[in-house]
């Protein structure tokens, strides 16, 4: 099998913030460049449990995201500064279809699909965690 070029590489090096979306805790990475966030979950083939990238940007704006060199079917969340879930999106590995926030958010979680919904969490459900100012 032929090893992967450095850009077809996953991420796996990201730093690391612990959310919580009531008593289920979330270990996400976290995409802050611009670079970061281009590659987001491209390449990977699996995600632990309660694993997740969590997409920050600079300021609040309309956010789209698709599926490009995605293998795994992720559901996005996207998220109002206070944490706040404005939508979600169930995306289909390795499709361009474009998926955005329904008003400007900086914040995107990615999550396995099935993930939240086993949990109850939709629209309106408030995540906690140090990038929307709570403990």
């Amino acid at each position: 099998m032929a090893q992967p070029r450095p850009a077809e590489r996953p991420q796996t090096d990201l730093p690391r913030v612990a959310l919580r979306a009531g008593m289920h805790r979330i270990d996400a990475q976290v995409a802050q460049t611009p670079e970061q966030r281009a590659i987001g979950l491209m390449w990977r083939r699996e995600l632990g449990p309660n694993e997740g990238m969590l997409f920050v940007f600079e300021a609040p704006a309309v956010q789209c995201f698709w599926m490009r060199n995605t293998y795994i079917p992720l559901t996005a969340a996207f998220i109002a500064d206070d944490g706040r879930i404005v939508n979600m999106a169930d995306m289909q590995p390795l499709d361009d279809t474009s998926h955005c926030s329904r008003e400007p958010v900086r914040y995107v979680l990615e999550m396995a699909q099935g993930w939240f919904g086993k949990r109850g969490i939709a629209a309106g459900f408030r995540l906690a965690g140090a990038p929307f100012g709570t403990r």
